[in-house]
């Protein structure tokens, strides 16, 4: 083959997003779905009735997410300043009840409904609000007198038929931090805390509507533009603020427009949320006021909104902040939109080939995942999520493992065979495990790094085998612990399983923590930043920090380092503003990354 013709060919393959190769999966992988419930979309199917037919109603739905691989659930909890959980501040909603402020004909709470049955399931739960807006349709049901429309007239803005709070008054900021703060004290066992898109208003765009409030509090700006957008970024902080401060370990993650700006990446046209909306998710990632970002990346490969370039912008810049990235992808336009039944799963391949991508979220729950779309669901049952996923760690927030299971026996039968274990003690971080997960290899040692190997992740100490190793076969079992943040614990003793019987095996083969380098934190910095990384076993490891041109410019670490987490500082006093590269050698393993020094 001529260099021309090589050429041609590798830039058919990069423009081309033909992804039906099969691909490995990965270990960890965000796999979530928005359940909606302004206008009855998801949940509940009718509003008021038998709370008992509403719970059945979502036990319906997370069945079927389970069954299809979703590890994670996004429940909307507040869609108009309004409340599916019993309130002090705000009133029940009218998509629960039909009408707003009646509590439900007998004592239901859904949200603790919701979190108690997605954690059954192995399920995240993120509690979605809307941050803003008051009233969608106005006119749409009376208002329940203590509705925020009615007590505070003065924070609302009115868009024809919309009325939304007024993002510009300090005292609305602190209303919603408040409601927001309110739910993660009372609810410590939810996930996270998630905001669609709903800031300032899509259609009609915002003109005068502010400009009092603007005249009020300018805060030192003189462009309305500019102040409209720190309008944002400061509540999005303060939201952030309010959730560390009460627990730390609760996700904050926002859903944007998926275009930043129209021709960013070149080629991209379309509405702007940064110009016309003033959403500016790039200054949430460089503040690092948020742990995940999820872009509405609602259209198929090609055309001015090209999913194939904009997905891989949106991984590149939330990747370099040291934040995650979980696209959103619109599975109910396979029916609205009539697209090809190959299109989200090959966005999804897309998503496993492109780094920084750590997942996808589908809108929505019962009209693009459950529902089935031209085979949507069997495709990720059947392939793209046929191994379960462990999701993606974020250490900027806690890497403390859970201590390992102990005692796993297995119990044989003539046609089937119970795996279990006593579950660990309490870690030196003061937390138990969450979750199990069973790994099941037919060679030893076993491979921890392997998702095929994963049979199962659960929240009990059981495993029930239904299919017997065939004659010849053995099959080796091991278990580690997950904690809430999905730390992975070193694994149990080891079992085998065959025709003839149980097999002990005397201790560990392998440990299932993989090699990591994470990226540094912060970065860009001036003049440290703090690098982290782990590694399965002792070995001999060098942490050394280049310049561009390769150029060796510190040593950081050069010996024996044990199994675990390590963290190194590296203070970058005397250098130049720039990029440099920090490589990590531990064994065989050799990872380098990008980090931003500026002055």
């Amino acid at each position: 083959m001529t260099r021309c013709v090589r050429l041609m060919f590798m830039m058919i393959l990069a423009v081309m997003p033909d992804l039906s190769l099969a691909q490995i999966p990965p270990k960890r992988e965000f796999r979530a779905a928005w359940i909606a419930t302004v206008l009855n979309l998801d949940w509940p199917s009718t509003r008021g009735g038998d709370p008992q037919t509403q719970r059945n109603q979502l036990i319906t739905i997370l069945d079927g997410l389970k069954s299809a691989g979703i590890n994670a659930v996004i429940f909307q909890i507040r869609s108009e300043c309004d409340a599916m959980y019993p309130s002090n501040i705000e009133p029940w909603s009218y998509w629960l009840t039909g009408q707003q402020g009646s509590a439900p004909v007998v004592p239901f709470d859904p949200l603790q409904f919701a979190i108690q049955e997605a954690h059954a399931r192995g399920m995240e739960i993120h509690a979605w609000f809307n941050p803003y807006r008051a009233e969608r349709q106005v006119g749409n049901y009376p208002l329940a007198p203590n509705h925020v429309i009615n007590t505070n007239p003065g924070w609302i803005l009115t868009f024809g038929s919309l009325k939304m709070l007024n993002p510009g008054m300090s005292a609305v900021r602190n209303y919603i931090a408040r409601v927001i703060g309110d739910v993660v004290r009372k609810y410590p066992e939810i996930d996270g805390v998630h905001f669609d898109d709903y800031f300032y208003p899509y259609s009609p765009k915002i003109t005068t509507e502010d400009q009092a409030t603007f005249a009020a509090e300018p805060r030192g700006f003189t462009d309305i533009n500019m102040w409209r957008r720190d309008n944002v970024n400061i509540f999005v902080k303060q939201v952030y603020d309010t959730i560390l401060a009460i627990n730390p370990r609760v996700k904050f993650g926002i859903s944007p427009f998926g275009i930043w700006k129209s021709g960013t990446p070149q080629g991209i046209v379309g509405l702007s949320a940064y110009d016309d909306i003033f959403c500016d998710a790039l200054a949430w990632l460089q503040q690092r006021t948020i742990d995940y970002l999820t872009p509405q990346l609602y259209w198929p490969f090609g055309g001015g909104q090209d999913y194939g370039k904009l997905m891989p912008w949106w991984a590149s810049v939330v990747s370099s902040s040291g934040r995650h990235f979980y696209p959103g992808h619109a599975a109910y336009r396979i029916i609205d939109g009539n697209w090809n039944a190959s299109e989200v799963p090959n966005q999804i391949r897309m998503n496993r080939n492109t780094a920084g991508t750590l997942g996808s979220v589908f809108f929505r729950a019962r009209y693009g995942v459950t529902n089935n779309p031209k085979g949507f669901a069997d495709s990720l049952r059947n392939d793209l999520y046929k191994y379960p996923a462990l999701r993606p760690i974020m250490p900027w927030k806690e890497t403390t493992p859970p201590n390992s299971p102990s005692a796993l026996t297995i119990t044989k039968f003539s046609s089937s065979a119970i795996v279990s274990w006593s579950a660990p003690t309490v870690a030196s971080d003061g937390e138990i495990a969450s979750q199990y997960v069973v790994y099941r290899s037919s060679s030893l040692p076993i491979n921890y790094n392997d998702p095929r190997l994963i049979v199962s992740i659960q929240t009990t100490t059981s495993y029930a085998e239904s299919t017997l190793p065939p004659t010849g076969v053995t099959h080796y079992y091991a278990v580690t612990a997950l904690d809430r943040l999905q730390n992975e614990s070193q694994p149990s003793n080891i079992m085998g399983l065959n025709a003839s019987g149980v097999v002990g095996i005397e201790q560990q083969v392998s440990p299932p923590i993989a090699f990591r380098l994470n990226q540094n934190f912060p970065n860009p910095f001036n003049p440290t930043t703090l690098i982290s990384f782990r590694i399965p076993k002792e070995e001999n490891v060098t942490l050394v920090v280049y310049d561009l041109l390769g150029r060796e410019v510190r040593v950081l670490v050069d010996g024996i380092k044990s199994a675990g987490d390590h963290q190194v500082l590296f203070d970058a006093s005397g250098l130049p503003t720039g990029v440099y590269i920090y490589r990590l050698r531990a064994g065989e393993f050799v990872e380098s990354r990008k980090m931003q020094l500026v002055r």
